[in-house]
C-alpha cells in the first residue's frame, strides 16, 4: 500500500534518492504528465483510494510531474508515461507497462 507525496521541485527528489541510496530503504516513484490521459487517470484512482481507504503504515510513493521536474525523467531512462520506479536496496525495478503499474500499486 502506498501513500502518495507530490513533488514539487527536482531538488526534493534528488534529496530523496540521496537519502535512499544511504539508508537503503524501499522506495517508489511514478512518473507522470499533465498531458497524459493514462497518467491523470492513474494519479485520479491512487488519490481517490487513498480518501477512501486511508492506510496509515502505507510507503511513501513519490510523484513526478514531467512539467514540473521534465530533468529527473533522465535518471530512470523514463521515455514512456506512466512509468513506475521501485528502490530497493541497490536494485531498481522499472516499470512502464499500465496494467503492471496497476497491479504494483493495487489499483
Amino acid at each position: 500500500m502506498y501513500s502518495p507525496i507530490f513533488l514539487q521541485t527536482e531538488h526534493e527528489l534528488l534529496k530523496i534518492l540521496r537519502k535512499q541510496k544511504k539508508s537503503k530503504k524501499e522506495i517508489a516513484i511514478l512518473f507522470t504528465s499533465l498531458w497524459d490521459d493514462p497518467s491523470q487517470d492513474l494519479v485520479r484512482k491512487i488519490q481517490h483510494k487513498e480518501l477512501v481507504d486511508p492506510v496509515p503504515e502505507a510507503s511513501p510513493l513519490y510523484i513526478v510531474d514531467s512539467y514540473k521536474m521534465p530533468n529527473t525523467f533522465v535518471l530512470f531512462n523514463t521515455t514512456k508515461l506512466p512509468h513506475f520506479v521501485y528502490l530497493r536496496k541497490s536494485i531498481v525495478e522499472s516499470v512502464d507497462y499500465l496494467p503492471h503499474i496497476y497491479d504494483e500499486l493495487g489499483l
